[in-house]
């Protein structure tokens, strides 16, 4: 991955004399207690891209909107980019989750038309002290353009380098769902995990028959915080509720 960020910090400059904006040092609290939990408690850091992974009909989508909600309520910019379902299909969604403060939205996929108007939005958002967002649902529904509207067996790689540039260089928080196999295993290049910050993964429990049927939310990569921390949650209508939680470390 080619990260050409542009810092100003010249070649060989002391680690001791970078000074970090303070910006960057903020944390940014999703509203969800259960998904800031497995977050180490502080939600998301600007600049980084998180990758959701989830089972079939775990409640990805459902997640993804609800916490898009809570970081609008919070005062933040959000967008959520949806390849996966119409703008007409969300808004359904919203409605049955009875979303009170929105978010927006697009439904382009290609990334020469979207990522110019991203770039206009988080200087926007950036100047009013605020933070950009973005969702993208979801990975495999993205094409980075390199062969115009075709696509092949790297252009998630591709697309994934693009989204992750633009978060490094804009200071703004990607969250990305990726597909997952019937196996629960995350379709595509395994080099997809090794190029985000965090990866979270919502499951279904089938072992545990006392917890048979609840969603598993699990943090498994967190380059910025704890992720030993597992909730359990059920999930109905209106959304999630956490049913337990387990430290692992």
């Amino acid at each position: 991955m080619n990260l050409d960020l542009n810092t100003g910090i010249n070649f060989g400059t002391n680690i001791l004399d970078v000074d970090v904006p303070d910006h960057l040092r903020q944390r940014i609290k999703t509203g969800l207690p259960y998904l800031d939990e497995v977050m180490g408690g502080n939600g998301f850091v600007p600049s980084s891209v998180t990758f959701f992974t989830g089972d079939a009909g775990a409640g990805k989508s459902t997640m993804l909107q609800l916490t898009a909600d809570a970081l609008t309520r919070a005062g933040h910019a959000v967008v959520y980019v949806s390849g996966e379902e119409s703008p007409y299909q969300i808004k359904m969604t919203a409605e049955r989750l009875q979303l009170k403060n929105g978010y927006m939205i697009s439904g382009e996929t290609q990334l020469p038309e979207l990522m110019p108007k991203l770039r206009k939005l988080a200087n926007q958002v950036k100047a009013k002290g605020k933070y950009l967002v973005v969702m993208f649902d979801s990975l495999q529904t993205f094409n980075d353009g390199k062969y115009g509207l075709n696509t092949n067996s790297k252009t998630p790689i591709r697309v994934l380098e693009t989204i992750t540039s633009f978060c490094k260089e804009t200071h703004s928080i990607g969250i990305v769902i990726g597909q997952v196999t019937k196996d629960g295993k995350m379709a595509g290049a395994n080099t997809l995990k090794h190029m985000v910050d965090a990866k979270v993964h919502l499951g279904i429990e089938t072992k545990d028959e006392d917890l048979a049927g609840c969603r598993v939310l699990e943090c498994e990569k967190n380059r910025f915080g704890h992720n030993g921390t597992v909730c359990y949650l059920s999930l109905n209508d209106g959304g999630f509720s956490e049913v337990a939680t387990i430290k692992t470390v």
